[in-house]
């Protein structure tokens, strides 16, 4: 039986190690069952059935060229962070993009307010998803803080650095750091910050499976960032037992839900410092806020993102895909 193909094009690839790839080899792996897929950093004019674009300006091109030669075939556009919630405002190019697009897909429940009214019809919400790991031992003996993304500006490093550094009179409190320098400036202040700080150690950028170790093996995952999507390291938290204490942005509420207690305001350190503080001090803090995720963790499920996401090419490559539209 002849299968329709696929191309997920998106501008990231393997090399970056970053979300918006493993988005895109995640749902590779998801629609190989049934459909032909390939991943492309551009579209190079292939017969595909249907366009999976991640990010609307930094796809824009392939976007636009999709849609000369494809008027009819569908085409499904995935938000991420940088578009949502400031590309898509600003860019003309990442609007177009958006008047392109059959679909519309956002990265956590909040998303589809960000967007105008007349396009929130074609908007469908896909939560990530990762398998589920158990928690690794943590000694009592001091609080592991862990934060985990490459180092610029929208995941605001120096948020964790200068809570770190107001917390450096703690001697029971450890902060871990991974990320490459993708901002030479950002990783120089965290290897100043290394060097005269002994509980805060940069690690870099290392392999997926390494970060998930640190991530079970952390008592608790910080998330600093200005702008998200719907991060896939939250959600990897999650599914690993690990409280989370997140920047108070749509991409992180719509994710961990409006009522969560581990909550700061982007760029406080002083409250995100305070948080740390009353995780290591007051014993009911981390429990309180795994009892509070632990329920969620099924919303980050692969059968769940799959039977999702299946859903929605069904029905753009259906008989009549002007009823997706």
């Amino acid at each position: 039986m002849h299968r329709s193909s696929i191309v997920i094009v998106t501008p990231a690839l393997a090399d970056a190690n970053n979300g918006n790839w493993q988005t895109a080899r995640r749902w590779a792996r998801f629609l190989t069952a049934a459909y032909r897929v390939r991943l492309a950093a551009r579209w190079d004019a292939g017969d595909e059935a249907l366009m999976i674009a991640l990010h609307a300006r930094r796809s824009a091109a392939s976007v636009a060229a999709w849609r000369q030669v494809n008027p009819a075939r569908p085409l499904l556009l995935v938000l991420t962070g940088t578009d949502l919630y400031r590309d898509i405002e600003h860019d003309a190019a990442a609007q177009r993009s958006l008047a392109l697009a059959d679909r519309l897909v956002v990265l956590n429940a909040l998303g589809p307010q960000r967007l105008p009214d007349t396009l929130r019809g074609r908007c469908e919400v896909v939560l990530q998803s990762c398998s589920a790991r158990r928690p690794l031992h943590k000694t009592g003996r001091h609080l592991r803080a862990l934060m985990v993304g490459h180092l610029r500006e929208e995941k605001d490093p120096l948020t964790y650095l200068r809570a770190a550094q107001r917390l450096a009179g703690r001697d029971d409190l450890r902060f871990d750091h991974i990320g490459a320098a993708l901002d030479p400036a950002l990783g120089e202040q965290a290897a100043a910050l290394a060097a005269r700080l002994p509980a805060y150690r940069w690690l870099g950028a290392l392999p997926h499976a390494a970060v998930r170790r640190h991530i079970r093996a952390a008592h608790v995952l910080v998330h600093a960032s200005r702008m998200e999507g719907g991060a896939h390291v939250v959600i990897e938290a999650v599914r690993s037992g690990t409280p989370v204490l997140a920047s108070r942005i749509d991409g992180n509420v719509g994710l961990l839900g409006e009522d969560y207690r581990g909550y700061f305001p982007a760029g406080d350190d002083a409250a995100l410092a305070a948080l740390l503080q009353r995780c290591r001090d007051d014993p009911d803090m981390l429990s309180g806020l795994r009892a509070q995720s632990d329920p969620r963790a099924a919303l980050f499920a692969p059968a769940t993102e799959a039977a999702t996401l299946r859903g929605i090419v069904a029905r753009l490559l259906s008989p009549h895909p002007g009823d997706c539209r």
